[in-house]
């Protein structure tokens, strides 16, 4: 006789992952799905990081992230394509954060860029955003797309932050008159050095950690110095352009 099909256990459904949940939420392999673009790039942050941009292979951000290089092309057409998304989830969402904060702030300008400073001192002591700016760096000459992406979308847009609160504190009288593009890269400076370093000679050869936090707080107190020392109430248009003394 042919062998009868056994029913199905009592209280057995269909598989919950081929089914829409009734809450609303999208099945499990639809939250997987969506996710891998995440999770591809947070494994890349990870490699690029270990082996800088030339050296890595995308078998080994598709092994990390636990997919298939095939999967990963079909999120990512190349590693620059990769690379950018990196700076894009690093660091973006900060410079976006700094941006509003600059235009919600009112009243005076220094604790605002005090408050800047000390954000971006958190996140170079403690995230591995701070290895962006060494690989962007290193590959510049070899790359030079991707130097021209990090420059339009990270340098220009955070010049264009303090630039804007410099101006601001010049134009109320709180900040002396300076030149605001010369002014903007020597704030910058010692944070760009603090990341390079941090991610280069940190513990090679017995150095130890470097202190970020002591050392944006001194920077913090030598703009405060020349910043507010001899501040006085804009006279002129030309005194807050480049040529102003």
């Amino acid at each position: 006789m042919p062998s009868r099909k056994s029913d199905p256990p009592q209280g057995s459904g269909p598989d919950p992952t081929s089914v829409p949940a009734e809450s609303g939420e999208p099945p499990r392999w639809r939250r997987r799905k969506d996710a891998r673009p995440q999770e591809i790039v947070a494994a890349a942050m990870d490699v690029f990081a270990e082996r800088g941009f030339a050296a890595t292979r995308l078998e080994e951000v598709a092994a990390r992230a636990g997919v298939s290089k095939g999967t990963l092309y079909l999120y990512f057409p190349s590693k620059e394509e990769l690379f950018k998304a990196v700076i894009r989830a690093a660091i973006l969402p900060n410079l976006q954060q700094a941006e509003a904060l600059v235009a919600s702030a009112g009243g005076p300008c220094f604790p605002v860029l005090e408050r800047l400073l000390r954000m971006v001192a958190r996140l170079i002591a403690t995230t591995r955003m701070a290895v962006i700016p060494r690989l962007v760096i290193a590959e510049a000459g070899n790359f030079p797309e991707l130097a021209a992406f990090y420059h339009r979308e990270v340098i220009r847009r955070g010049f264009g932050v303090l630039g804007g609160l410099l101006r601001r504190g010049m134009e109320s009288g709180e900040f002396r008159q300076m030149a605001i593009d010369p002014s903007v890269r020597l704030i910058v400076a010692p944070l760009l050095m603090s990341a390079v370093w941090r991610t280069s000679f940190d513990g090679v050869d017995g150095e130890s950690p470097l202190d970020v936090t002591a050392l944006v707080e001194m920077h913090i107190g030598n703009l405060r110095r020349v910043l507010l020392g001899d501040a006085q109430p804009q006279t002129g248009p030309a005194a807050v352009g480049e040529d102003a003394p």
